[in-house]
């Protein structure tokens, strides 16, 4: 591939598809951690303090892949995409640096005393340091979410010599989309946690370690996922409703609509064909999708071919239906594993396959909805006002491949290293109550 542009696309997809992963997991764990901690001391039952022990070291792993990956993902802005901070830079960088301010001084600062300070500060402290380092989780979600959300639906600024100025912040930050774009990535943080947490506790249990906090791992697990998926449900609903509204191009990519009719049916599956604006093999529903846009079975639904500057369909129409299977997946498998669990108070061995398979369902649901939404934005970087190629530079198309295989690579090794790391831990168990969360270096404090 020789266009510089499109390697660039890539190579920013491959950092934020690698970035992603970690902070989907840490915001839900750390709360997940909070709550096994007020469970304790709620309950005094030490089996929320295993669990505590166990995941705390999973979440101190997610903390630092996050960082380092987020990192790295920051130089592009300017190497591959200069043009972006120059014309909007006044926006994109308080946002940026509110989130680096929550993240390095508010999450760091506390999540050393979560880490290290168990025995060495109060019970009341150790707590409090937890719920710090949640807050600053979700906060630095919401910054890098706030500015996500700008670019899809700019509100609050002005255009002055080809540059964007602020010229309401509110508005800037609860822009048109963020509240939607918010609560469903939250929603999506914590079933990923949910199906790590009951997808490792099954495995744990598979391979004969039957402690107490396995089971109760496995139980809370499922509980959470049963409860989020519906509400995911519903919010996504709500999402797509704001998006048709606001991105009407993206919502027919992902219906796998070319023209605009009345009655839409819902397109169930094809193989969109970008060159033709036409499906082969199509399955749909007549009038479905009306319904459910419009509320109406005779609505009016746009097609794709009806926007000049459109994405591409295919990509996003099959993103958004790998992202929909895993969502009703994750329903009926918490939901089986729950009705037994109340029927029979354990789970046979066909549902604790399923929950170790689906260990990392969540991420596989994250990155489909991901690039549904990054995907379903282009041409536009933000949407009527800058370009991705606009923004581009003009680095030579070899440079940007030499490094798009340098990080494919290291990723790849880092995440086939992480994941095993995660199952090292799940067969070694829970430390013993003596042993600290996570090991000190001899001589330091």
């Amino acid at each position: 591939m020789s266009d510089p542009l499109m390697l660039a696309r890539i190579q920013f997809a491959a950092n934020m598809s690698f970035h992603i992963l970690f902070p989907t997991l840490s915001i839900a764990l750390g709360w997940l951690l909070l709550f096994f901690k007020l469970q304790l001391g709620r309950t005094g039952d030490q089996r929320w303090m295993a669990l505590y022990r166990f995941w705390v070291k999973v979440f101190a792993l997610c903390f630092a892949m996050g960082v380092v990956s987020g990192i790295t993902m920051s130089f592009q802005f300017g190497t591959n995409w200069p043009g972006f901070m120059l014309k909007v830079g006044n926006i994109a960088g308080p946002l940026l640096a509110y989130e680096v301010l929550t993240a390095f001084f508010m999450e760091a600062t506390f999540l050393s005393i979560m880490l290290f300070g168990m025995n060495r500060v109060s019970e009341r402290v150790h707590t409090l340091a937890t719920a710090l380092v949640c807050i600053g989780t979700t906060l630095s979600a919401f910054w890098i979410l706030a500015l996500n959300s700008w670019m899809h639906t700019p509100a609050g600024f002005e255009m002055r010599d080809g540059v964007a100025h602020a010229t309401d912040w509110l508005a800037i930050v609860f822009n048109p989309s963020l509240p939607y774009r918010l609560v469903h990535m939250l929603l999506a943080s914590g079933l990923t946690a949910s199906f790590l947490v009951a997808g490792l506790s099954a495995y744990r249990l598979r391979r004969g370690d039957t402690k107490p906090e396995v089971h109760l791992g496995i139980k809370v697990g499922v509980w959470t996922a049963a409860v989020l998926i519906p509400l995911q449900i519903a919010v996504g609903d709500l999402h797509g409703l704001n998006t048709l509204h606001h991105q009407p191009a993206k919502v027919a990519a992902m219906e796998g609509l070319w023209e605009t009719q009345a009655g839409a049916p819902a397109v169930l599956f094809a193989l969109p064909d970008d060159t033709t604006h036409s499906n082969r093999y199509e399955i749909s529903v007549p009038k479905l999708a009306s319904l459910y846009l419009t509320h109406k079975t005779d609505g009016v639904v746009q097609g794709l071919n009806d926007f000049p500057d459109h994405p591409r369909m295919t990509p996003v129409f099959m993103a958004f239906r790998i992202m929909v299977g895993m969502g009703l997946l994750m329903l009926m498998v918490s939901w089986a594993a729950v009705w037994m669990l109340r029927r029979r108070g354990s789970l046979p061995g066909l549902l604790l396959r399923s929950l170790v398979a689906m260990s990392f369902s969540g991420w596989v649901a994250v990155i489909a909805g991901w690039y549904v939404t990054e995907i379903g934005r282009q041409p536009w970087l933000v949407t009527g006002v800058l370009t991705a190629a606009d923004a581009a530079s003009t680095v030579p198309a070899p440079m940007i491949a030499s490094t798009l295989a340098m990080y494919l690579t290291l990723y790849a090794a880092l995440l086939i290293a992480f994941i095993s790391v995660l199952f090292h831990l799940a067969r070694k168990g829970t430390p013993p109550a003596y042993e600290p969360a996570i090991a000190t270096v001899p001589g330091v404090v």
